[in-house]
């Protein structure tokens, strides 16, 4: 129960969006899959177990309309500075980021697919850098994208 309290939270920010734009695909552990209708796109979502100076979430998205699958953004709890070094580490994987303000992302489609299988095998995630550390459980997360995967295949 404790595991799914960030899923829960996020959840009610996320029903504030008109529900009509929104369709929940389920909830599964710390981890949430939706799927807007436009721009067409579904995602896997959590949000940061540690407490920063703002809410942090990591995605893992799919725009079927751009052939974009598995894009991987982090939305950090701190802001960092311009060349400033992010990094995340997936159990015994670790990858640098491309950062900019609150965000980061991998730096091409190679990138989100080696964090994302990395993802799929690892329990744990942390993005770090500029002061901060953002943990996430990835209990679900495979799951979650999967169900992302599906809910954009079922489009029309």
């Amino acid at each position: 129960m404790i595991a799914r309290l960030p899923v829960l939270a996020l959840l009610a920010l996320l029903a504030a969006a008109p529900l009509a734009a929104r369709e929940s695909l389920g909830v599964y552990d710390s981890w949430a899959a939706f799927k807007d209708a436009a721009p067409a796109r579904c995602y896997a979502i959590a949000k940061a177990e540690a407490k920063g100076a703002a809410p942090a979430y990591a995605t893992v998205s799919l725009w079927p309309d751009k052939g974009v699958r598995g894009a991987v953004h982090l939305v950090l709890s701190r802001e960092v500075a311009d060349k400033a070094r992010v990094r995340l580490a997936v159990g015994d994987k670790r990858f640098d980021l491309v950062a900019k303000g609150r965000n980061a992302w991998a730096a091409d489609a190679r990138g989100d697919a080696a964090i994302v299988a990395a993802m799929r095998s690892a329990t744990r995630m942390t993005v770090s850098g500029g002061g901060f550390t953002d943990r996430y459980t990835l209990a679900g997360a495979a799951t979650a994208i999967d169900a992302a995967t599906v809910g954009c295949a079922k489009r029309g």
